[in-house]
Order: structure tokens, then C-alpha cells, then sequence
């Protein structure tokens, strides 16, 4: 793709994402919490679950899982109701940390570290991080958990290179084998393999690990972005601490209550250390729930999950909290795309994005502090070499004629024509799926 098409394509999404597609309508009264502008430089804490839904939570409708931490954060900040992202890992993470659809960084599938590979994420000459930008303005920047971007034997600064000032993450690869992540856990923490902690749960390291930094940084009196790749709860479905305890055989249950433990002893630290007040804290999925099993919620069942370019593959929870600044209890109604997130943190950390850096994410800095939604109008995803455009009712996928009529969630229903009143707007997501694919 040439640079006129990369801009191009950039336009026409911005296009699609503006309000009324160019009516007027009077903007909602803003609600003022809190003025930035004299504030100093927010302090950012991103727990991102691994392979976790929007179903899963309490505070979702969520009936099947105990979520009480993440469920009192929801009552402590604002509750986005229509995330979105694509179905598996390396394309919405790569959405995150780029701006850039799946269809423009093209990382459809996940990269086989898992085998070894030495193939990379090029982020020293090809993709611009914001967390490099972060830590260019003075951010102490850290990142945990799962790695999978590449295999740091072959690559070892990899981490440092997204922009990154420290790390302790998975080495799914090392010494021609595939590691473990909970029980015995291979950890590379800043270049070196730890060996300490053979006996001891990954997950209770990594969250030991960003107490520590958020410890460090409050002493150094310096803004962090500390991004916790969580690794619960995805599969493997092994026992947890309090399961052992407790004789319990090893469920998603009880690795979704775990993760929701370990958010609430990180949350309390915030609290401890007298940094809530600027301090940003993001819980959200990076996908849908992996199981075959339907999930319960109050709206009905959750069926899918990851690895479908459907509502349950792709819907998020998310949830944001900043007391002073942040609505406590609102919920948005606001379609997120995970590739929004760069624009959107850069604006809240007073950063700066290079003007000739083309983004597809649309900032939504404004919500957070209590004003203008989203202008988003449609959000994507993508997988296996294919590409979804989602408005809040339709979804359309490339090199499909179906429908996925999307109005009354968690139900999905596949048509074969456009019902009558909506062939308009159903023709806009082709053009704009269409546009993202080229």
C-alpha cells in the first residue's frame, strides 16, 4: 500500500467516524470533573486481561463468573458498554500499541513464538508505539506478562524497542523448548531469566512486579505507564492458589475469580500509595471468552467467543477509573475500537502524536473527562486475513454477503438482504470495510 492510499484510506475512516456524517445536531452539556491543563501528567495503569469477554463480568450482566473487585471498580469510575477489538491476540494488541486497524499492520493471526520463530514486530523502524512516545516525554514505562510479539532469544531488547523501559514478561521460548507461564514460570524480567521463582504462580509474580514499579516511580516522583499483560485467564485451565487451597479442580471460574483477586490487591495499592486521584486505571479484555460453553447474563446467553468475528469474539469489557476526573458509576454507551486507545492516552498525558503518523483511532479523551462522546461510528476487527466493520446494529465482513443483524444483543442473527430502512447504512459499512481492506 502506498503512502497516497495509507491516506486515503485514513480520510475515509475518519469520514465514517464523524457525527451525522455531516448534519448538526447540539452537543450534549458537558459535565466538568476536573481541568487537566495545570494538572501534572497522569499517572496510567492498563490491566488487560488475557482472553476475557464483556459476559464474564458482573457488572456486565454477567452471572456465571465472581468478579466483586472489577464490579466495585465499575461503581468507581465509567463502565464502557461497546468496546470492541478484533478475536485473538496479536491483532488487537498490535491495534493497541499502533493505532493502526488489523488491516493496515496486517498481523491477522498470532506470530508463532510459541515455535521459536525469529520473525518480529519491527517497532524500531516500521511501527511507532505510544509508548514510545510516553516514555520520550518523561513516562517511566513498564510491561508485563505475555510477550508474543516476539521471541526475546532471538530479539532480547524487543520489549525495550516498543518503548518500554523495563519488563518482566513470559519467555514462551527458550533453549529450543516452550516454557510455562503459571506453574514454574519462565519470566525474563529486564534481559535475565529468573530464577527464583520456580516454585511460586506466575500471575502473583508479575503482580508483585507492578506494585514494585508503581512503588518506584511514586518515590521518583515520575508518571508511569505500567501496561500488565495479565495472563489469566487463558488456557491452559490449571488450578490456582486459592483452588489448591482449597481441594477445588481447575476451572475458568476460578482463574477469572483469580485475576479479580489480583485486580484488587493492585487497585489497593493505588489506594495505599495516595496516587488514585492521577492515577488512570484501565481494566479491559483483549478479546472474547475462550469457551465453548455459553456464558449466562442478565440479557441473555453469550454464545462463541474468541476466534469468532462476531459479538462474542469481539466485545470487551472496559472500565476506567480516575476519581476527580473520571465519573464515578457512569456508563458510556460509546463505540471503542482498540485502536483508539493511541490518539486517547497521548491526549490524556498531555503527548504529543508526530503529525505525520497516520492513526486510525479516534481519541476519546474528552468522554473520560466528562465530555463530547466519541464521534466513532463504526468499529473493526479482523482475523485469518478477514476484515468486520460493526456500527452498534449491522456487521459486515469482507468476502461475505451476509448480515449479522446485532440489535438485540447477546442474540445474533445472519441475514441474507438488508432489512427494509437499513440498506443505507449497511452500504456505508461495505464501503468503509471495503476502504480498511485495501
Amino acid at each position: 500500500m502506498n503512502v497516497f492510499t495509507h491516506a486515503f484510506c485514513f480520510a475515509l475512516a475518519i469520514l465514517f467516524a464523524l457525527p451525522g456524517m455531516g448534519q448538526t445536531a447540539e452537543p450534549p452539556e458537558p459535565l466538568i470533573l476536573g481541568d487537566r491543563r495545570d494538572a501534572p501528567p497522569p499517572n496510567i495503569l492498563l490491566l488487560l486481561a488475557d482472553d476475557l469477554g464483556y459476559e464474564a463480568l458482573g457488572c456486565y450482566g454477567g452471572k456465571d463468573f465472581n468478579t466483586p473487585h472489577l464490579d466495585r471498580l465499575a461503581t468507581q469510575g465509567m463502565r464502557f458498554s461497546r468496546a470492541y477489538t478484533s478475536p485473538v491476540c496479536t491483532p488487537s494488541r498490535m491495534s493497541l500499541y499502533t493505532g493502526a486497524y488489523v488491516s493496515r499492520h496486517g498481523y491477522f493471526d498470532v506470530l508463532p513464538v510459541h515455535l521459536g520463530t525469529k520473525k518480529a514486530v519491527d517497532f524500531r523502524r516500521r511501527w511507532t508505539t505510544y509508548p514510545q512516545l510516553l516514555r520520550n516525554a518523561g513516562y517511566l514505562t513498564s510491561v508485563t506478562g505475555k510477550w508474543q510479539l516476539a521471541t526475546l532469544e532471538f530479539h532480547p531488547e524487543h520489549c525495550r524497542d516498543a518503548g518500554f523501559d523495563s519488563w518482566c514478561v513470559w519467555q514462551i521460548w527458550r533453549q529450543g523448548a516452550k516454557t510455562t507461564r503459571y506453574w514454574k514460570p519462565c519470566f525474563n524480567h529486564d534481559g535475565r531469566v529468573r530464577e527464583d521463582i520456580a516454585d511460586r504462580f506466575g500471575p502473583d509474580v508479575l503482580a508483585d512486579y507492578v506494585i514494585d514499579q508503581m512503588r518506584t516511580a511514586a518515590q521518583a516522583k515520575r508518571p508511569f505507564y505500567i501496561h500488565h499483560n495479565m495472563l489469566l485467564p487463558h488456557w491452559p485451565i490449571i488450578q490456582t492458589p486459592d483452588d489448591k487451597a482449597e481441594s477445588k479442580p481447575a476451572s475458568l471460574s476460578g482463574m477469572i475469580a483469580y485475576m479479580d483477586k489480583l485486580c484488587g490487591r493492585i487497585l489497593d495499592e493505588v489506594d495505599r500509595l495516595g496516587i488514585a486521584e492521577n492515577t488512570m486505571v484501565i481494566f479491559m479484555g483483549d478479546n472474547g471468552t475462550d469457551s465453548k460453553t455459553p456464558r449466562t447474563t442478565t440479557a441473555g446467553e453469550v454464545r462463541g467467543g474468541k476466534t469468532d468475528l462476531n459479538d462474542a469474539g469481539t466485545h470487551i469489557p472496559l472500565i476506567c477509573r480516575q476519581p476527580g476526573s473520571i465519573e464515578a458509576g457512569a456508563v458510556a454507551d460509546d463505540l471503542i475500537d482498540m485502536a483508539d486507545w493511541f490518539p486517547t492516552l497521548c491526549e490524556l498525558a498531555g503527548v504529543e502524536v508526530p503529525a505525520d503518523l497516520p492513526l486510525d483511532g479516534v481519541s476519546f479523551a474528552s468522554r473520560l473527562d466528562g465530555g463530547q462522546p466519541s464521534p466513532r461510528r463504526w468499529v473493526t476487527g479482523g482475523i485469518h486475513g478477514t476484515v468486520s466493520v460493526y456500527d452498534g446494529q449491522w456487521r459486515v465482513t469482507t468476502g461475505s454477503s451476509g448480515i449479522l443483524d446485532a440489535r438485540h444483543l447477546p442474540r445474533e442473527t445472519i441475514l441474507e438482504t438488508a432489512p427494509d430502512g437499513s440498506a443505507d447504512n449497511i452500504s456505508r459499512l461495505r464501503a468503509a470495510a471495503a476502504s480498511i481492506s485495501k
